[in-house]
């Protein structure tokens, strides 16, 4: 929707699982010497403040963020650690001011021949990203538009490996719909591209349909993984969880979530409802 900032929700415990997960995907993609492209189709303002501005309002990066900042390197899971040290690089002075979006991570762990294709429909926020980009050359190519629509012109892309991540915010309930579309004519474009669809655990209908859907999407390859905080809420507003579902997942990832999400979800759990499952389905 158009009048959506992430910049409220920066940082929160489903920005955590989904960067977790996002971070491990990059690292795997560096293993090859091959350029790859990552592509994001929803991808906001790049990088947020969190002391000041919308971030401020709910500070939801309280209950994400907040609680693993002050945790040492030998008690996180490597995976958790590994994304803590990327937020840390954005805040060198050790004061936890500023949390980066995907683009600023996918940018900071892409390779000089690794290509960036962003997408983001709001007015403002494309001019914050644009802003954050700026000097990034052709490596960084950014689209002032729906990234649902855009996605088809770059798919495949010319060196046949690539990260897709689709995150809309589902506040308008047809993003369910038009995320499992979207993804339904990739796969047809690029098979054997990996896609990291991230959604919300919240009340709606849709939301409680949709993990079941993108299973019907491909059979087999794909892992879901999902971590739940709270109890849903009782006037039935609100995100209690988040789920990180991916297609053509590296070989490995499964493993590392199984290792990663206990740990992840005592340090992120609201309530005694808290609880995480990873499942995979391979070839």
């Amino acid at each position: 929707m158009l009048s959506y900032r992430h910049a409220f929700h920066a940082g929160n415990h489903a920005d955590v699982l989904k960067h977790v997960v996002v971070v491990q995907l990059l690292r795997y993609l560096n293993r090859k010497d091959k350029p790859y492209w990552y592509i994001d189709t929803h991808a906001g303002a790049g990088a947020y403040a969190l002391r000041e501005g919308y971030a401020t309002k709910n500070a939801e990066f309280e209950t994400g963020i907040g609680k693993l900042w002050g945790c040492k390197d030998k008690d996180l899971p490597p995976a958790v650690a590994d994304y803590v040290g990327e937020v840390a690089a954005l805040n060198p002075d050790g004061n936890l001011r500023f949390y980066p979006g995907s683009p600023y991570l996918a940018w900071r762990l892409m390779r000089d021949a690794d290509r960036m294709r962003l997408f983001e429909l709001h007015s403002t926020e494309i001019d914050i990203l644009r802003a954050h980009f700026a000097s990034a050359g052709r490596r960084a190519m950014l689209y002032d538009g729906d990234g649902f629509d855009g996605i088809n012109a770059l798919l495949p892309p010319p060196t046949r490996r690539a990260l897709v991540l689709i995150d809309p915010s589902f506040e308008d309930k047809r993003d369910y719909a038009r995320t499992l579309a979207c993804v339904r004519e990739c796969l047809k474009r690029f098979a054997t591209g990996t896609y990291a669809i991230w959604y919300p655990q919240v009340t709606r209908l849709e939301a409680q349909r949709f993990p079941a859907q993108l299973k019907r999407l491909q059979p087999k390859n794909w892992l879901h993984v999902t971590l739940t905080v709270s109890h849903p809420p009782r006037d039935g507003f609100g995100l209690y969880g988040s789920g990180m579902f991916v297609l053509n997942p590296p070989y490995t990832l499964a493993a590392t979530m199984q290792k990663t999400m206990p740990w992840l979800t005592r340090a992120l759990a609201q309530d005694g409802n808290a609880r995480f499952e990873v499942e995979y389905q391979g070839d």
